[in-house]
C-alpha cells in the first residue's frame, strides 16, 4: 500500500474497530495515536421498553427512523414482549420517514418502505424530502441512536409536530483526560488529522472544550493544519453544524475507505503543495 500518510499523525477518536484503523494507518506509513473521543454505547432496555409501550398504546401520525441499528433494537426489544407483530402492523399502517441507506435497508427486511428519505444521506436531506408534507398537530414518532438531533427536532417543532422522541440506545462520556489529551494535541498540532466514526465523538469533544474556553481554538485548528475526517455524511454534517471545516468524507460510509481517502487527500495534498 502506497505511504500517502509518511509522517503524518492520525488520532482515532472511535473506539469501535480502532486497532483495524491503526493498522492501515500503519500500512500507509503514518503514526496511529488511539485517543477515544466517545465511551459506552449500550441499549438503553427500560427506556425502550416504556417507549415501545407508550408507541402501541398511543399510535402516531408518523414514524421516523434515523439509524437501521436502532430500529433492529426496537424491533428485537418488541419480539421480547411479544409485540411485535402488533408493531409491525401500526408502523404498516403509518407512513414512514428513513434517513440514510442502512436505515432503508433494516426497514426494508421487515417488508417496510418509507415514503419519505433523505437524497444524500443526511439530517438536511431528510428534512429537504419531507417539506412537501403537512405535519401540524400530527404525533410523530422520532427514533434517534442515542443522541438527541436538534436540527431534525427544531425543524418538526417549526412544522407543528408533536414530538416523542425513542432513543433505543445511550451515549456513556469519555473520560475527561482523554479529552483533554486529544483536545490540547489538536489545538497544539501535534496531530495532523483526526478521524471521526460517530458524530457524538465530537459532540463530546466540543463540550469539553467549552468547558475549558478553548472551542474557538479548537475550530481553528481544523481550519489550519489539522485535518477532519468523517467516516460518513451524518458524521460530518455533526461536524460541520458545530463550525468545523471536513476535508475528508468518503462516499463509501466504512471506516477502512474513510483512512484510504484520508490517505488520498494527503497525497494530493502534497503534490499540489
Amino acid at each position: 500500500m502506497a505511504q500517502y500518510m509518511k509522517g503524518k499523525v492520525i488520532a482515532l477518536a472511535g473506539p469501535r474497530k480502532a486497532s483495524d484503523m491503526a493498522k492501515l494507518v500503519e500500512k500507509m506509513g503514518g503514526t496511529p495515536v488511539l485517543r477515544p473521543a466517545q465511551g459506552t454505547v449500550f441499549l438503553d432496555d427500560e427506556a425502550l421498553r416504556e417507549s415501545i409501550t407508550a408507541w402501541v398504546s398511543e399510535p402516531p401520525a408518523w414514524n421516523v427512523f434515523t439509524t437501521g441499528i436502532g430500529f433492529e433494537a426496537i424491533m428485537a426489544a418488541a419480539e421480547q414482549m411479544e409485540v411485535s407483530d402488533r408493531l409491525l402492523e401500526i408502523i404498516e399502517g403509518t407512513p414512514i420517514a428513513a434517513r440514510g441507506y442502512k436505515t432503508v435497508n433494516a426497514l426494508k427486511k421487515h417488508g417496510l418502505v418509507p415514503v419519505v428519505r433523505d437524497d444524500d444521506g443526511s439530517t438536511a436531506g431528510l428534512i429537504r424530502s419531507f417539506e412537501s408534507h403537512d405535519l401540524t398537530e400530527k404525533r410523530v414518532m422520532l427514533q434517534l441512536h442515542g443522541e438527541s438531533a436538534p436540527k431534525l427536532v427544531s425543524w418538526l417543532q417549526e412544522r407543528g409536530a408533536e414530538i416523542v422522541q425513542i432513543l433505543p440506545y445511550k451515549h456513556i462520556p469519555p473520560e475527561e483526560q482523554d479529552l483533554e489529551l486529544l483536545m490540547n494535541e489538536i489545538i497544539e498540532g501535534k496531530v495532523d488529522a483526526v478521524a471521526f466514526t460517530s458524530a457524538p465523538q465530537f459532540r463530546f469533544l466540543s463540550e469539553f472544550a467549552r468547558s475549558q474556553g478553548k472551542f474557538e481554538e479548537l475550530v481553528q485548528a481544523f481550519s489550519g493544519k489539522v485535518t477532519a475526517a468523517a467516516v460518513g455524511k451524518v458524521t460530518a454534517q455533526g461536524l460541520r453544524e458545530e463550525g468545523i471545516e471536513v476535508k475528508v468524507v468518503p462516499e463509501e460510509e466504512r471506516m477502512g475507505s474513510m483512512m484510504v481517502e484520508l490517505g488520498r487527500y494527503f497525497a494530493g495534498a502534497s503534490i499540489s503543495s
